[in-house]
């Protein structure tokens, strides 16, 4: 096996409660590879084969004339309106 085809490491973990949330902890090792510390925001993303992915939300810094909520806006009436958006594309 080459090293393009190592074999995934896996780490396990118990779900534990946290408010009326579930939470679970990261390994100190995935913590620094991931490059997170208390605080950072991840995201959950789940592919067609039902796997999900863990990645470290990246926030960009914006110019001092663009407020993150007018960003974040934009960004849910561009969600909400993708149909219309990929027709376009389409086109």
């Amino acid at each position: 096996m080459n090293q393009d085809q190592a074999a995934p490491k896996r780490y396990s973990r118990k779900i534990g409660r946290m408010g009326n949330s579930l939470g679970v902890s990261l390994p100190k090792s995935l913590a620094d590879k991931m490059n997170v510390v208390q605080g950072d925001e991840v995201e959950f993303i789940e592919n067609a084969q039902g796997e999900v992915i863990l990645r470290k939300i990246q926030h960009a810094d914006l110019p001092d004339h663009i407020r993150p909520e007018v960003l974040e806006a934009f960004y849910d009436v561009f969600e909400e309106d993708r149909g219309i958006f990929d027709d376009l594309r389409d086109r």
